[in-house]
């Protein structure tokens, strides 16, 4: 468990984690020996001279003054360490999963994600804040009380070590048994969490069907099956508590006997006897404790294990010694690409010249914006290679390859904040002239001076409050403030009206002057602006060249573009 818990907090956090560990062990060390000091005390009280109990009492009450500080350090520092230890791995986490590929995060991670982010990391915390001294005290402690019984009496501490390898056994099957519920209700949490996301979501769809008032069947059943695992798991702890306590009952009554005898035959004074029987009772009281906090941290270790296979998810590997490109071309080289079964592309080849825009078009599902992803290393190649300036893109330094491109995407998400702060994105350290000047050149001036609050209007999650064609304008924004040298567009024009799509039309004009660009084109007619033209289909290039060229030769391209403009004839 703490090896588990050190490798998920890293090098970072290993060492402040390993010294609070070892002050909770002498703190619960420490517990156990105070209470040797009730063997001179006792014998003193029942002696002959009761007075000779002061020097003792004295050195107890010290001691307990010497515990009392070292629980209080173990306890702060645990604390200290789990709040620091949250914040710094909410960094972790967020750095890790930025660098993962964009295929890991399908549709199952959203719930896995969310749960991981909240109760996943609050759990490490508890760990260390809450759950790790109670946990080596009520396993330290009763060892050391039996080591100081021992002394006293070797039959009395014999008897009580009896019970040592018969908790670990309980305590052993218990977590076999809980580990199968665990998994299981690990995965109808993340299911559950997963389904109430799709409810907002879907809120639109199920409003417009006049569903808003029925229940959601999906998310019913999920939550129901949430409920049936927790019920599964709740039971399988049952059988180690009901036995970790009839154990520990029976070694403390098992003792007592064997103490009475002894006593009763003069072995042992009545000082020793009431010793032991001190001494029981405190080892017995954290060993009950010790289902309960096991149970406790089961749970913890089962959200550790998924944060840390998630931390222990290779990202996209990066060179050693990154190489800046020159040149702003854009090379496929033999490119081979798979989702998962699913091959995309098998020996693509392609380029686009520094300052040239080369447009995509081709069927659904062919591959069109993973051409972009790759671009962009949101994926890596699992053959050939794709180069910007000549340089595989896997040489290139991430962050060096993300302020070279800017990326307009159909579907824009904003961040819930101002308008001008979700500009200011592409490049943070701009100057307010250089925003104004980005969001004239998109007209979003236009979209920020009919809204209330202006520059400081909020945009709500996911840019709510805004229309598609307005969020399109801050994206476009974004990305002339950017100003990278490759553009890579995802038709981004296809959802909005007559006078969005004409503003959006003249921000992206701006964007792409004298860049390199590739664009995914759903409407035919952006195409036209294009220095050249591919068709995709099947993982391959059907057809290649220009506009006027394409239409020419009356292909699968020219066929396209019939389709998409026969409504346009028909009006």
């Amino acid at each position: 468990m703490i090896r588990m818990l050190l490798r998920v907090l890293g090098h970072e956090y290993a060492k402040p984690m390993r010294l609070t560990v070892a002050l909770m062990t002498v703190t619960a060390v420490f517990e156990g020996l105070l209470y040797a000091l009730l063997v001179p005390v006792l014998r003193a009280l029942f002696g002959e001279d009761p007075s000779d109990a002061w020097p003792w009492l004295i050195a107890f009450a010290a001691g307990v003054v010497v515990y009392a500080v070292l629980r209080y350090s173990s306890d702060l520092s645990g604390m200290r360490v789990g709040t620091t230890m949250l914040r710094g791995m909410y960094h972790r986490l967020g750095e890790h999963l930025a660098r993962l590929p964009i295929g890991w995060y399908n549709s199952g991670r959203v719930g896995e994600v969310s749960v991981m982010a909240s109760r996943g990391l609050l759990a490490a915390m508890g760990v260390s804040a809450h759950l790790l001294a109670p946990f080596i005290a009520a396993c330290v402690t009763p060892l050391t009380i039996i080591a100081v019984m021992t002394v006293s009496n070797w039959q009395l501490g014999l008897a009580a070590l009896v019970a040592a390898p018969i908790v670990v056994i309980i305590k052993i099957w218990t977590a076999r048994s809980m580990a199968v519920n665990d998994a299981d209700n690990a995965r109808r949490s993340n299911e559950s969490s997963a389904r109430v996301i799709e409810f907002l979501q879907a809120q639109p769809v199920l409003r417009a069907g006049g569903r808003s008032r029925e229940r959601f069947s999906l998310l019913d059943d999920a939550l129901q099956d949430v409920e049936r695992s927790s019920r599964r798991q709740t039971l399988s702890v049952l059988p180690g508590a009901v036995g970790m306590t009839l154990i520990v009952q029976a070694i403390f009554t098992a003792v007592l006997v064997l103490g009475t005898y002894l006593a009763l035959g003069g072995d042992i004074g009545v000082a020793e006897f009431l010793t032991i029987l001190v001494l029981a009772a405190r080892s017995a009281e954290p060993l009950l404790s010790l289902s309960d906090i096991s149970g406790k941290l089961r749970s913890a270790r089962a959200e550790l294990e998924r944060l840390d296979k998630v931390l222990r998810t290779e990202p996209l590997p990066e060179a050693a010694e990154p190489i800046l490109p020159k040149r702003f071309d854009l090379e496929f080289d033999s490119v081979g690409f798979r989702h998962g079964d699913h091959v995309v592309f098998d020996g693509l080849s392609l380029s686009v010249p520094q300052g040239q825009r080369l447009a995509v078009v081709g069927p659904s599902g062919a591959g069109k914006t993973t051409l972009l992803q790759l671009v962009a290393r949101f994926y890596d190649v699992g053959a050939g290679a794709v180069r910007v300036g000549g340089v595989d893109v896997r040489d290139v330094d991430p962050e060096v390859l993300m302020a070279q491109s800017a990326i307009v995407f159909q579907d824009v998400y904003l961040f819930d904040g101002t308008i001008e702060e979700n500009v200011r994105l592409g490049r943070p350290d701009a100057d307010e002239a250089e925003v104004r000047a980005a969001a004239t050149a998109a007209r979003l001036d236009e979209v920020v001076e009919r809204l209330p609050g202006g520059w400081d209007a909020n945009v709500g999650e996911g840019g709510a409050l805004l229309s598609g064609g307005e969020r399109q304008r801050v994206s476009i924004a974004r990305a002339l403030l950017k100003n990278a040298s490759i553009v890579l567009l995802d038709e981004v024009t296809s959802a909005l009206d007559p006078v969005n799509e004409t503003a959006v039309h003249e921000g992206i004009e701006r964007l792409m002057a004298g860049r390199t660009v590739v664009m995914v084109a759903h409407r035919m007619r952006t195409v036209q602006r294009a220095d050249r033209v591919v068709f995709v289909s099947d993982g391959r290039i059907v057809e290649e060249g220009t506009h006027d060229e394409l239409l020419r030769r009356g292909g699968r391209y020219a066929e396209f573009w019939n389709m998409s403009m026969a409504p346009v004839a028909s009006e």
